[in-house]
């Protein structure tokens, strides 16, 4: 448990100050994130633009808030898990927004995958006001946020790191210190998310590539596994490929999201990118396809209809 200790002269005990936190996005990952710094002794008030959400969360012993100014109420960090950068402005600065709640020398943690000049501008706006922006996006799965075991890429100034340490140590087994100012958090999580969406989409082609041969998938999952061609992602996503089922756990348009940030990023800096341009287009066209809201391994899916080759449960 995070807590501080505080003695006054009229006091015979010493009272104890429990840390206080705002979590703005209960999904998949905010869920379990909050439930992590539940598990550190902090006091949560879970936000979610679903009442369910927060009423799961209320029901496992947080707080619920209407809206992201309330959870921030007192609040010595708040964590944001939402999509992108639009939402964490609209989280920041939209009505009942958190920077006119959050108490001078709180911090805000920012957890949504963006552009890096998007997050140095959200930290610039936040930072005038007194309260410190930490760019933190995160990397690891909904099992890993609810094991407070995710990987956080984190950068900002010292004072950010150090009033947001109670939540970090809470949520991450692997924290990266990568800069002493907001960006390259967010640099860092792209290069990830490049090679995360390359890495997803090969996998997707290989394996209906070997159902297109008539190979046992079962088989060409434990041959690849043990293999140099394997990656993190064949591992992770293939057995959903094998198991028909694509109920999201990492949704198509994440990566229509992500990829397209990378495309927007080396456009900008005149860079070539053609990999991962081929991988966007797949997604894009899985998505096109009515799969945007299911499980990134459709993409496998996408080749069985256009190739006509069976899959399983496909």
């Amino acid at each position: 448990m995070t807590s501080t200790a505080e003695t006054t002269s009229t006091a015979e005990t010493p009272k104890t100050t429990t840390r206080r936190a705002g979590v703005i996005g209960l999904g998949s990952m905010g869920l379990g994130m909050a439930q992590s710094l539940l598990r550190a002794g902090i006091d949560v008030a879970g936000c979610d633009v679903g009442e369910e959400a927060v009423a799961r969360f209320v029901a496992q012993g947080g707080r619920g808030a209407a809206s992201p100014a309330e959870a921030a109420e007192g609040a010595d960090m708040v964590v944001s898990v939402v999509v992108n950068a639009a939402q964490t402005e609209a989280v920041l600065f939209g009505p009942d927004g958190v920077a006119q709640a959050l108490p001078d020398g709180a911090v805000f943690i920012s957890c949504a995958t963006m552009d890096p000049d998007a997050a140095r501008a959200l930290a610039a706006r936040l930072e005038a006001t007194g309260r410190h922006y930490l760019d933190a996006p995160i990397s690891g799965g909904a099992q890993r946020a609810a094991e407070g075991a995710l990987t956080i890429l984190a950068s900002g100034s010292p004072a950010a790191f150090a009033r947001a340490h109670p939540a970090l140590d809470a949520m991450a087994a692997k924290l990266y210190t990568l800069g002493d100012a907001p960006g390259a958090g967010a640099a860092f999580k792209m290069i990830n998310q490049l090679l995360a969406g390359v890495h997803i989409a090969a996998a997707c082609e290989a394996m209906a590539f070997a159902a297109r041969q008539g190979l046992d998938l079962k088989k060409v999952y434990e041959v690849i596994t043990a293999s140099a061609g394997n990656s993190w992602m064949f591992e992770n996503r293939m057995p959903h490929v094998l198991a028909g089922d694509y109920t999201p756990k990492s949704a198509v348009d994440i990566f229509v999201k992500d990829l397209g940030i990378v495309q927007d990023m080396a456009r900008s800096a005149k860079f070539p990118v053609p990999v991962s341009a081929a991988a966007l287009q797949m997604f894009l066209a899985a998505s096109a396809s009515g799969m945007g809201r299911d499980d990134d391994a459709s993409v496998a899916r996408l080749y069985a209809q256009i190739t006509g080759t069976k899959l399983p449960g496909v």
